[in-house]
């Protein structure tokens, strides 16, 4: 960088992203002025980004812990035990800045780096899932930006040979400038052959493999950790570049090398690289580090130690290796043509020292980088309570508000973008996109299933943030259970504004606490996750404007025998239920956003305790053999639903359905929690089971047909629904 010769001090670690209290911390440590290649490692580590600066107090009080936990957040990835010796580890990360400046690469490279942060554990990737908001359909910029992040997450998972199963796409106007790219990776291995991080022997050779260093991705980590200008394309060269055929070889010879003994730690090089890296392994261990830059490859000439030691170079490991087996590891990363290099060694000294063509660039304490970074209890500001939405009236009909429902942006068919995701790759994918409510992946050389959904309706976090939160685990939780797995745990992703307002940093506090209520009433804890903060857009006249806020919640569920997950589609000849109570909840509903153009009012309620009820029941009725097809019920309501379930089975349905002094707008379309649909052959039993279960239940209409027939006895034909349903994606990628 052109600043690399210019004076440490306070203005320049202000470019950095330092504070000025936090500079003066710095220098407290240092004991001196840092030197440049210092203030980066500072300023890199210390970002929001790496450090959590300011949602560490909250993300504490989230529940981590169950007896089926091996591993909670801290390491690369969360661990839970799925019976049999094996382990399934999981997380989601984003990559929402990069994905802006530079789509296909920002999501790319977001789903390079999930992926290394899953195998480094020693775990074999087996399933990739994303979530994405994107601007309004109406915004030009919107086409460019969805056409390539699509094609980058596309285009890295096929390539590197990992089904992406699954994912949830959003249109908001508040994403116009700040899109959000959250890509989540599934991964399996022995129980007891899982790796960690913490550095340990003091003497130990530390090896870098995998891709050489270059100049992309530079302070990759404070660029995430601030709000976009006018000029964001400025920033370009922050964004790194990935080769997913490297990642693949990378994949093999880290998953080879971990089948011998010769690994003591094992770190992905992600967010601020190398820097990162080296600071976590040798602080987790509580050892010191020594570095030699000359020793790293690089594939651009006279590189220095600042810009090694903040490149974000993609497909790069850091590995601790017993000393015996180094030229063993040497071996195996020769056979898979990926750079070998031994660039440093363990101290006792609890430091870390960058040297440099015979300089020590840095040499820095490991424990006060850890241990004195900053941390904030940022202000919070108290949103006032919404009104209930009141008395509204339907201006269209039941029968036009399906279809513009149908095919409205939030819940038109995903054909188009999972078309071009290979979800089948390995050939153990048992429920494809669109298919069922989650994803469901069968374990190799078992009969276990893993099932996996991503899941967050931003429109309700953002009108109530704790009730928010809440529905978004919830929802993960209600669609792991409609394909009959029993939920594990939950990764997740952050997405807000501005910390440092106090509504923004509101509305995060509240929703982790209803994050936190809705995972300890369904025994749900949280494993691993990421936190995304400045997600905002600096308009040219100054002022800045959030996104909705956005806590993507990734579940991962169980089933003993995969062969007994069902989906959505509606079967012939049999018979459709609804579990749960209706109200008519129509605020914050989709039904008012796309007829009335409001978005307004108090979400629905939640009952936790009737959820867990409600779902553990469907879940037994689902592995007793008692239901065809099953969908829990989210946006659009009911009639939507139905809608789903029939297109997705070619099979219409007769309702017959009594409206209990509801309006017929609100029984079809308001959006009440707690409620799935079940295709059973049987109704009386299950109705009976569920009424002595303490759980509303009520019969909705026999199937059969290719149309909707509505209690009015007027019907929508499939044909009509599907045309309505697969309209918007080719219309928006054609214009």
């Amino acid at each position: 960088m052109s600043t690399q010769h210019r004076t440490v001090d306070q203005a320049l670690a202000r470019e950095f992203g330092l504070t000025a209290d936090e500079y003066g911390t710095l220098l407290t440590i240092m004991g001196r002025t840092p030197s440049f290649t210092e203030l980066g490692i500072f300023s890199v580590m210390w970002s929001e980004h790496c450090s959590y600066k300011s949602s560490r107090v909250w993300l504490k009080t989230l529940p981590t812990t169950a007896p089926w936990v091996i591993h909670g957040p801290g390491e690369n990835a969360g661990v839970v035990d799925i019976g049999q010796g094996l382990a399934a580890i999981f997380k989601m990360e984003s990559h929402n800045h990069p994905s802006f400046i530079e789509p296909y690469q920002g999501a790319a490279t977001g789903v390079g780096g999930i992926l290394r942060d899953v195998f480094t554990m020693g775990a074999r990737p087996v399933a990739n899932l994303n979530a994405l908001r994107f601007g309004s359909p109406e915004n030009p910029n919107t086409r460019r930006i969805v056409d390539g992040v699509v094609r980058g997450v596309g285009g890295y998972g096929n390539c590197v040979g990992v089904p992406t199963v699954g994912g949830e796409i959003n249109f908001h106007s508040s994403y116009d400038g700040n899109p959000l790219v959250n890509a989540m990776t599934v991964g399996v291995a022995r129980q007891d052959r899982i790796f960690l991080s913490a550095a340990a022997g003091v003497g130990n050779p530390v090896v870098y493999v995998g891709s050489k260093t270059g100049r992309d991705g530079i302070h990759g980590a404070t660029m995430a950790s601030a709000e976009f200008d006018e000029d964001a394309q400025a920033k370009r060269p922050t964004v790194q570049v990935g080769d997913p055929f490297v990642e693949k070889l990378l994949i093999e010879a880290c998953l080879e090398l971990m089948a011998t003994d010769a690994i003591v730690a094992i770190q992905d090089m992600g967010a601020a690289g190398l820097t990162s890296s080296s600071v976590e392994m040798a602080g987790k261990g509580g050892v010191g580090i020594d570095l030699d830059l000359d020793s790293v490859p690089q594939r651009e000439r006279g590189m220095t130690a600042y810009e090694m030691m903040l490149s974000e170079s993609q497909e790069r490991m850091l590995i601790v290796i017993r000393p015996d087996r180094t030229e063993q590891a040497r071996a195996i990363f020769d056979k898979w043509e990926l750079d070998f290099a031994v660039i440093g060694h363990l101290t006792d000294t609890g430091r870390i020292v960058v040297r440099h063509q015979g300089r020590v660039e840095a040499d820095i304490p490991l424990a006060p980088l850890a241990d004195e970074a900053p941390l904030y209890r940022r202000p919070t500001a108290p949103r006032p309570a919404l009104a209930p939405l009141g008395p509204v009236h339907d201006p269209v009909g039941i029968e036009q508000a399906l279809v513009t429902l149908i095919g409205c942006p939030d819940v038109a068919s995903r054909a188009w973008v999972w078309n071009q995701y290979d979800s089948t790759v390995g050939g153990l994918t048992v429920r494809r996109p669109g298919a069922a409510d989650a994803a469901v992946v069968k374990v190799e050389n078992t009969e276990l299933g893993l099932a996996l959904t991503t899941d967050c309706t931003p429109r309700y976090v953002a009108a109530d943030a704790r009730l928010g939160g809440a529905q978004a685990v919830v929802e993960a939780w209600r669609n792991l259970t409609a394909v009959g797995a029993r939920p594990l745990a939950i990764t997740d992703n952050l997405n807000f504004g501005n910390p440092e307002k106090p509504d923004v940093m509101g509305q995060f506090a509240d929703a982790i606490t209803g994050m936190g209520e809705a995972c300890r009433a369904l025994d749900f804890p949280v494993v691993s996750g990421n936190v995304s903060l400045y997600n905002e857009t600096r308009a040219p006249d100054g002022s800045t404007v959030s996104i909705l806020p956005t806590p993507a919640i990734g579940g991962l569920g169980v089933l003993e025998n995969a062969a007994q997950a069902i989906g959505i589609g509606l079967r012939p000849d049999q018979f459709l239920v609804l579990l749960g109570k209706t109200e008519g909840a129509l605020g914050q509903s989709l039904w008012l956003r796309e007829i009335h153009g409001r978005e307004e009012g108090a979400p629905p309620p939640l009952d936790l305790a009737a959820e867990r009820r409600n779902g553990d029941f469907v879940r037994a009725e689902i592995l007793g053999g008692s239901v065809s097809a099953c969908h829990d019920l989210s946006d659009g309501g009911l009639l939507v639903g139905i809608a789903e379930m029939a297109m997705a089975g070619g099979v219409g349905i007769r309702l017959d359905v009594p409206q209990s002094g509801i309006s017929p707008h609100a029984y079809w379309f308001g959006e009440d929690q707690g409620r799935y649909l079940l295709c059973v052959p049987d109704p009386d039993g299950v109705i009976e089971r569920a009424r002595r279960a303490g759980i509303e239940a009520r019969l909705l209409g026999e199937t059969g047909g290719d149309g909707l027939t509505l209690p009015s006895g007027a019907t929508i034909s499939l044909a009509r629904l599907r045309t309505a349903h697969h309209a918007f994606f080719p219309a928006l990628m054609d214009r």
